[in-house]
């Protein structure tokens, strides 16, 4: 029993593991080589479409795309940043 276990465990960690590198892919393929146009924080009227009651930082790209966090993979409030800069190590929601 302890053998059918491990193997199962190992598939669960190979199938985490092809789950991370995928998404690392998409997510290199949409950003690197990206240039940020301006950043601002969204506006009431977005907020209220999302059904947010918090505000989060959006990045605009000079190709017209964005991103912002949300505070779960289904979009239920604005999401926070934490930043490797100094002085500025974590972008909050307000």
């Amino acid at each position: 029993m302890k053998q059918i276990e491990t193997k199962t465990n190992i598939a669960k960690i190979e199938s985490s593991m092809e789950i991370t590198k995928r998404w690392e892919n998409k997510c290199s393929a949409f950003l690197v080589g990206k240039t940020i146009k301006y950043v601002r924080y969204q506006y009431t009227c977005e907020i209220k479409d999302l059904g947010w009651s918090k505000k989060s930082l959006v990045i605009f790209f000079s190709d017209g795309s964005y991103l912002f966090p949300s505070s779960d993979d289904e979009g239920n409030n604005a999401g926070a940043l934490f930043t490797s800069f100094e002085g500025i190590e974590g972008i909050p929601t307000i």
